[in-house]
């Protein structure tokens, strides 16, 4: 029975500010290396890791990572393209050498970040990987 004036509140209600409580009372410690990494069958899951100074690396790791998958799905489309015949030997041309110069400008793009095509595949936790293994 709750004290007088007081609504009854249910267990939910009561274990949520139990822990509110109680996350409040710990100590808030400065982090100044990352977090221990847990290791599963995939190994450590890569993180960006946001600061002043890499910030610019991590963004452009992100929209390279986006960009290359993009790209390896228009890849895909067009092998799908190819096998089901629809299209004509200029336009298997003209696809094959933008493809080519797309994946060539990607390795471009990497080398002047200082970043590898392995680095833009994403660990997406229990999911795998967010592009699928490089041949």
């Amino acid at each position: 029975m709750p004290p007088a004036g007081r609504r009854p509140v249910d267990r939910f209600t009561e274990v949520a500010d139990a822990a509110a409580r109680a996350y409040r009372r710990l100590p808030a410690a400065a982090r100044t290396d990352p977090p221990p990494a847990v290791t599963g069958p995939r190994g450590a899951a890569q993180r960006i890791n946001t600061g002043p100074d890499t910030v610019e690396r991590d963004l452009v790791k992100l929209v390279l990572t986006l960009v290359e998958l993009l790209r390896q799905l228009m890849e895909r489309q067009a092998l799908h393209r190819l096998d089901a015949g629809d299209l004509t030997e200029e336009q298997e041309e003209h696809l094959g050498s933008t493809l080519m110069i797309l994946h060539d400008r990607m390795i471009e793009l990497c080398a002047r970040y200082d970043l590898s095509l392995k680095d833009l595949n994403l660990d997406l936790g229990p999911l795998g990987t967010l592009l699928p293994p490089s041949d």
